[in-house]
C-alpha cells in the first residue's frame, strides 16, 4: 500500500470517528448522522455558507422586483434565493434560532412561511400571528429573508353558521370563493391588516414595516381555472351569486342577457335562469377543448373577476403601507395550453411570477397523497432519464425545474422537490442548482423542512418531502453555491414568445405551454388524472435545458422565436453555454463550468470523464461528485475549494419487494438514522492539492495529505482542497 493510501486509510478512520458512522454488516451503507441544530455553532466548518447572507436580512433594505430580477434596495444589486418551506411550526425560543443558524450554514437565504393565521371560524389567531413574529425575527438574525403564505382553501372549512360567508355545511373547503365573495374578501383583508399590522409584543418591528419581509402570497393553490372550480365544490347559493356576476357581465358586454345568449348561438346550460339574471359555468374541459363563443367570453369574465381580485388586493396591501413584494398565486390549469397563460396573464397584476412543481414516484395506497406507509407501492423514478410519470410509460419531457419567465417578472417556485420514496432522489439539488442557475430562477423554494434532527419520520407518519435528509440538505452546500453563486452561467434567451392578449382571451393558447407537475395532495384534483388536450402546435420543452426561455404578453402580434432542436435522436441536450451535458438515455449529467466541474447521475457508464480542471471517475452505479469553489474564483486559481460525494439515501430497515414493471411495494418504511449508499470513485487533479477530509459537519477530520489525486473515501461526503501555491 502506497503512503498516500495510507494516510487516505487514516483520515478515513479519522472521519468515520468524528461522524459516529456505523458501517452495516454485509451492506454497503452508511449511517448519516450530523450533528443537532444546537451543536453547530463553531465556524470550522468548511461547508458553512453563512458568509453568503447578510448581517442581517434587510441590512440592504427591502427586496424589489426590478428588469426580471430580484435586488437589493440600497444597491440594485441582483439576488437569487435558495430557500425552504419552513421551519417546523412547533420551533420556539432558542430551537428556532438554532434552525435559522443551521439553514444559514446550508446555503438558505430565505424560507416561505406556509400556514394559515386564522382560527377554525375564519378568524385571526393573534397566537399564529405572533408566531410569524417569532420566525421572521430569528430568521433574520441570520440573513435569512421571510416569504409569508398565509392562506390555502384546504386550510379551512368553513362552518354553516358563518355570518359572512353563509352556504357551507363544515364539510367543504372554499375553493375559488375568495375571488368573487364580498363577506369572505372583507374577511380575507381583516387577515392580511392583523398580519401585518399588529405589535410585536417583543417590541420587535412591525411586519410591515420589516424589511426581513420579503414578501406576502395571496393566496396558495386556488384559481377559477383549475378542475376544482366546479359546481360540486361552490355551495349553491354561492355559485348563483357568481352565475348573477357574469350574467350582469354578459348583459353589459351584449347589451342584455337575452342578446348575449343569441350571439351564443343559443348555447344554453342547464344552470343558465335569465329570469333571476344567472349564467351557468360550463365544464373547464369544454371550455378549452371546444372554445365555443360562450366558451370565449366564459374565460374572459372568470379572467377579469380573478384578474380583479388580485389587482384590489394589491392596491389594498400597499394602503397598509407594505413595500415588499406581493404576489397573486402559483397554480395550475385545466389546460396548459390553453388556459395556462390565461392563468400567467392575471398573476403579472403582482411583482413577480409563481408556479409549484413535484416530481413524483407514482406512490399509490391508502393516504399516500400525504404519508408513506408499509404496503404503498411507487417506483423509482430518474429525472437525469426523463422517465414518464409511470413504469413503461414514454419519456416525459416536462420537468418542474424547467423555468419559463413572464413578462419580464422575476420568477420563483415556491413549492418544489423530488418526492420520496425514490432511490433517483439525490439527483434533485444539482439538477435544481445548475439548471436554475442557466435559466436565471430567481428563487427556489424546496418542499419542505418539517424536522430539523435530520430524522427518517420527523413528524407522527412519515411524508414524502422531507428535507433534512443526505440525499436533500446533505448536497445543499455545493448546490446554494452553484446557484446563488453563479458558477453555473446564465444562457443567453434560446425561446423568446410573444403572445396578443386578446388572442389568449380568445383561448388561442401558447405554443410554450407549462405542464402541471402537482403534489399527489392535489392530483388527485384532476378528473383521471389527466389535463385537457394539447395545442397544435408546441415549442420543445428540451429548449429549457439550453438557456433561458421568456414570454412576454402583448397587445401587439404574437411572436414566436425559438431554436428547433433536434436532441430527441441524439439523446442528450447541451446547454448553450456548454457548461451543461444532459444524457437523457444514459442518466447522466456533466457540469464544466470554470468554477464547478462534476459528474451526476450513473456514473459508472460514463467512464473517466475529462473536465477542463480535474478529471473524475466512478464505479458509482448513482452517484454524484462535484467540486466548486468557495471563494468564487475558477477552480484554476482557486484557492479553497469543496469537494462533494453522495450516492443515494436509504432509512435503516427500509425493505421492499418487487412488483413487476419496475414497480416496488414497501414493506417496512424503516426508521432512524437515515443511510447512503458508500461513495467510491477517484478525482484527479492538474497540479497537487493539500486534500483534507472533513466529518459531516464540515470539520476537518485530519492533517490532510497532498496530491494529485483524490481517492474517494467509502463515507466522506466532503473534502477541502487547496493548492500549494
Amino acid at each position: 500500500m502506497s503512503r498516500f493510501a495510507i494516510s487516505c486509510l487514516t483520515l478515513c478512520l479519522s472521519a468515520a470517528f468524528c461522524m459516529n458512522v456505523t458501517k452495516l454488516e454485509a451492506q454497503d451503507w452508511i449511517a448519516f448522522q450530523p450533528s443537532p441544530a444546537s451543536n453547530i455553532n463553531d465556524r470550522a466548518s468548511v461547508i458553512d455558507l453563512r458568509f453568503l447572507n447578510e448581517a442581517y436580512a434587510g441590512e440592504r433594505g427591502r427586496i424589489l422586483a426590478r428588469k426580471g430580477q430580484f435586488v437589493h434596495e440600497s444597491d440594485g444589486t441582483p439576488v437569487r434565493f435558495w430557500a425552504v418551506n419552513g421551519p417546523p411550526q412547533d420551533l420556539r425560543g432558542e430551537d428556532l434560532k438554532n434552525c435559522a443558524r443551521m439553514l444559514a450554514r446550508y446555503g438558505v437565504n430565505m424560507v416561505r412561511i406556509h400556514h394559515a393565521i386564522f382560527d377554525e371560524r375564519g378568524e385571526l389567531d393573534l397566537e399564529k400571528v405572533k408566531h410569524v413574529q417569532d420566525v421572521v425575527a430569528a430568521m433574520k438574525g441570520e440573513g435569512i429573508y421571510s416569504h409569508i403564505s398565509f392562506y390555502f382553501p384546504l386550510w379551512f372549512t368553513p362552518p354553516s353558521d358563518l355570518p359572512w360567508m353563509s352556504g357551507y355545511d363544515g364539510k367543504q373547503h372554499p375553493f375559488a370563493t375568495l375571488m368573487f365573495h364580498p363577506g369572505f374578501q372583507e374577511k380575507y383583508r381583516d387577515w392580511i391588516r392583523g398580519l401585518l399590522t399588529t405589535p410585536d409584543p417583543q417590541g420587535g418591528d412591525r411586519l410591515v414595516d420589516d424589511s426581513a419581509v420579503f414578501g406576502i402570497e395571496m393566496q396558495n393553490e386556488d384559481s377559477f381555472f383549475f378542475w376544482t372550480f366546479s359546481d360540486k365544490n361552490i355551495p349553491d347559493p354561492l355559485l348563483q351569486s357568481l352565475e348573477r356576476q357574469f350574467g350582469e357581465w354578459a348583459g353589459k358586454k351584449y347589451g342584455s342577457l337575452q342578446k348575449g345568449l343569441q350571439a351564443w348561438q343559443n348555447a344554453s346550460h342547464p344552470r343558465d335562469n335569465p329570469k333571476e339574471g344567472r349564467l351557468g359555468f360550463r365544464p373547464l374541459w369544454n371550455i378549452a377543448n371546444e372554445r365555443t363563443p360562450r366558451d370565449v367570453d366564459t374565460a374572459k369574465f372568470l379572467y377579469e373577476t380573478q384578474t380583479k381580485f388580485y389587482r384590489d388586493t394589491y392596491e389594498y396591501v400597499r394602503s397598509l403601507g407594505f413595500r415588499g413584494l406581493i404576489h397573486t398565486s402559483n397554480w395550475t390549469t385545466a389546460s396548459p395550453e390553453r388556459l395556462g397563460p390565461i392563468e400567467k396573464l392575471s398573476y403579472t397584476v403582482g411583482d413577480f411570477i409563481d408556479r409549484h412543481g413535484y416530481f413524483e414516484c407514482h406512490h399509490q395506497g391508502e393516504n399516500s397523497a400525504w404519508s408513506i406507509r408499509d404496503g404503498h407501492s411507487y417506483w423509482d423514478r430518474s429525472a437525469l432519464r426523463m422517465n414518464g410519470s409511470e413504469p413503461g410509460k414514454p419519456k416525459d419531457f416536462n420537468h418542474p425545474a424547467m423555468d419559463l419567465h413572464y413578462d419580464d417578472k422575476p420568477s420563483m417556485i415556491s413549492e418544489t422537490t423530488f418526492t420520496r420514496p425514490n432511490r433517483f432522489r439525490s439527483e434533485a439539488p444539482l439538477f435544481f442548482a445548475c439548471y436554475g442557475a442557466l435559466q436565471d430562477s430567481d428563487a427556489i423554494v424546496h418542499f419542505a423542512l418539517d424536522g430539523v434532527k435530520w430524522q427518517v419520520k420527523p413528524n407522527y407518519f412519515m411524508q414524502q418531502w422531507t428535507l433534512a435528509s443526505p440525499a436533500m440538505m446533505g448536497q445543499f452546500p455545493a448546490a446554494a453555491l452553484i446557484y446563488r453563486q453563479g458558477l453555473v452561467q446564465s444562457g443567453p434567451v434560446v425561446g423568446d414568445i410573444q403572445l396578443n392578449r386578446e388572442e389568449l382571451l380568445n383561448l388561442k393558447g401558447t405554443p410554450f405551454p407549462q405542464n402541471a407537475s402537482l403534489d399527489e395532495l392535489r392530483a388527485k384534483d384532476l378528473p383521471q388524472r389527466g389535463m385537457a388536450s394539447n395545442a397544435a402546435s408546441r415549442i420543445d420543452p428540451l429548449l429549457h435545458f439550453v438557456g433561458q426561455t421568456k414570454t412576454l404578453f402583448t397587445d401587439g402580434p404574437g411572436r414566436v422565436d425559438a431554436q428547433v432542436r433536434d436532441d430527441r435522436k441524439s439523446r442528450i441536450v447541451e446547454s448553450a453555454t456548454q457548461e451543461l451535458l444532459l444524457n437523457f438515455e444514459a442518466g447522466t449529467l456533466t457540469l464544466r463550468s470554470p468554477r464547478a466541474q462534476g459528474i451526476s447521475g450513473a456514473l459508472s457508464t460514463m467512464g473517466a470523464v475529462e473536465l477542463p480542471d480535474i478529471q473524475v471517475a466512478s464505479d458509482m452505479e448513482l452517484g454524484h461528485i462535484v467540486v466548486v469553489s468557495l471563494d468564487g474564483n475558477p477552480l484554476s486559481q482557486s484557492k479553497r475549494m469543496l469537494v462533494q460525494v453522495m450516492s443515494e439515501e436509504m432509512a435503516t430497515d427500509f425493505r421492499t419487494k418487487q412488483l413487476g414493471n419496475g414497480k416496488k411495494q414497501i414493506e417496512s418504511i424503516g426508521r432512524d438514522p437515515w443511510l447512503f449508499r458508500q461513495l467510491s470513485g477517484t478525482i484527479e487533479f492538474h497540479k497537487p492539492m493539500r486534500i483534507s477530509a472533513l466529518d459531516v459537519d464540515g470539520r476537518p477530520s485530519g492533517t490532510g495529505q497532498v496530491s494529485k489525486r483524490l481517492e474517494l473515501q467509502p463515507d466522506v461526503i466532503y473534502y477541502q482542497l487547496t493548492p500549494l501555491d
